[in-house]
């Protein structure tokens, strides 16, 4: 069993393990807050987000590019007919 000074400094070791643990807790727990805050606060603004964006960025595109291939084909077929007398 530990006695006189050894159990000071073993009771202030447990001491400052024990407050480090607590640290890590109240840090956990205003980093949850805090994302918690910034998201109610961003969804309040109508921000989209990230994966939402690139989503609607390669379906829009995606038309672009088949609006330019029917468009091609258009001009194609109004020249076909042009061409008929």
């Amino acid at each position: 069993m530990t006695s006189g000074p050894n159990r000071i400094l073993d009771d202030f070791a447990k001491l400052m393990t024990d407050a480090a643990g607590a640290a890590q807790g109240v840090r956990r727990e205003v980093e949850t807050a805090f994302h918690a805050q910034a998201e109610r606060w961003l969804n309040s603004m109508d921000v989209v987000k990230r994966e939402e964006f690139e989503a609607v960025r390669e379906m829009a595109i995606k038309a672009r590019d088949e609006n330019e291939a029917l468009m091609a084909r258009i001009v194609a077929l109004e020249a076909k007919l042009a061409d008929k007398p």
